[in-house]
């Protein structure tokens, strides 16, 4: 479970008076001007090898279409995409890819007024707020046209939530309960779960109003998504102990393994415990999930327990009520074991994505912020990496034994398992 917190944020000034700005522009207006020629050239090069009658060829470039100011981080951007002329009449045309003709504001832009919304701007004041990071001619984005987006990405939203789930099949499971509040003595539960794909590419599964954390909450959720085509179900699933995802879970997807996070229980076990002995348990927690080998892990587990049961009862039943699950990792590949110990890929997403977490009158709705979110979310998506060691999920997925995150490869290694 994680409480939303917001630190302030000053946004830089950039106005159009600052000569390193104007430089930064002008850069940007070439870099864009040489990638779009590149582009062209590719185009025309597909066509070189066709001609008019006469010999002349049939696709040449045409000028360039109307100049136009595209939104960006940096500011108003002025861009010319090339126009293209195909004298066959067959219709031949170019369209830049970096330029699309819709193409108004950057996508850094597109996450900004998502951002600015949970930080708690209204939509009323977006274009004095954004006049700071884009210059003090930020057009277009009057309050109509941030209106008009929140409805758009509403309807993206909804659409995404009732996607076919027939094709994924997801290796592991991270999931996690987000508090924020929206309104007034009305608190926001945001039930999350990532995936890992076969082929180790992190996807965001679901991100639902939970209205709590409860197990009533997650059936429901993963009831959906079962009933989306969702039938396969993930091999390892990792969350914080407090869930009522895993009574959930039983009963959807009964064959998933479970690994609670060493992140959450470390917190929760030295949250039972004076501050002057915090130090010395936590390196005893670490020594039990560094272990190379389970029995080594036990063997640490025994001796913190043993070490701190006597004077620390309720931080030592803490600790050992979780043990076999605090363990699974162990029949995963080693390669893995760093992501799977913790829930770290959603914590670190929503440390740069977090809710507005004020009480104010003023909030949006439960829909707005679920788009919100959903927005950045999606954005943060494309910039996460695949996990190590991802060329191992395929025997995970054939379901081939591991034991010490190294494969079982004959009967007898198996038997022994």
């Amino acid at each position: 479970m994680t409480d939303s917190t917001l630190s302030s944020v000053t946004p830089p000034n950039t106005g159009a008076s600052d000569p390193l700005h104007e430089l930064l522009r002008q850069g940007a207006r070439d870099l864009i001007a040489r990638a779009v020629e590149a582009e062209l050239s590719t185009f025309l090069a597909q066509y070189a090898d066709k001609t008019l009658e006469d010999g002349r060829r049939a696709v040449v470039r045409n000028g360039y279409l109307p100049e136009r100011t595209v939104q960006t981080g940096i500011g108003d951007v002025e861009v010319k995409s090339p126009r293209v002329r195909d004298r066959s009449g067959d219709g031949a045309t170019f369209t830049s890819a970096l330029l699309p003709p819709y193409l108004k504001r950057a996508r850094s832009i597109e996450e900004l007024i998502p951002w600015l919304y949970l930080k708690g701007i209204s939509t009323g004041d977006y274009q004095e707020a954004l006049a700071a990071l884009l210059g003090d001619k930020a057009k277009g984005l009057s309050a109509n046209t941030v209106s008009r987006l929140k409805k758009q990405w509403e309807d993206e939203y909804r659409d995404w939530q009732q996607r076919d789930m027939s094709d994924p099949r997801y290796v592991y499971w991270w999931a996690d309960g987000i508090y924020s509040n929206v309104r007034m003595d009305d608190r926001l539960c945001l039930l999350v779960v990532i995936g890992v794909t076969e082929q180790g590419r992190k996807e965001l599964v679901v991100v639902e109003d939970g209205r709590r954390e409860s197990e009533a909450s997650w059936i429901e959720l993963l009831t959906g998504l079962r009933e989306r085509g969702l039938t396969t179900a993930p091999k390892l699933a990792v969350g914080d102990g407090a869930m009522g995802f895993w009574a959930a879970l039983s009963k959807i997807y009964p064959e998933t393994d479970q690994q609670r996070c060493w992140v959450h229980k470390t917190a929760n076990v030295l949250n039972k415990l004076p501050k002057s002995v915090q130090p010395k348990v936590k390196a005893d927690l670490r020594e039990i999930w560094m272990a190379e080998t389970r029995d080594e892990a036990h063997k640490a587990f025994d001796r913190t327990v043993k070490r701190f049961e006597a004077k620390y009862p309720r931080a030592m039943e803490c600790l050992a009520k979780d043990r076999e699950e605090m363990l699974a990792f162990y029949a995963y590949p080693a390669a893995h074991w760093a992501h799977i110990r913790t829930t770290n890929p959603i914590e670190s997403t929503f440390a740069t994505v977090r809710l507005r977490s004020k009480r104010s009158r003023s909030c949006g709705s439960r829909d707005t912020t679920l788009a919100m979110v959903f927005k950045l979310l999606q954005s943060a998506q494309q910039r996460w990496k695949r996990i190590a060691g991802f060329n191992k999920l395929e025997q995970v997925v054939n379901d081939v034994r591991f034991q010490d995150g190294e494969p079982l490869t004959d009967q007898s290694d198996r038997t022994a398992a």
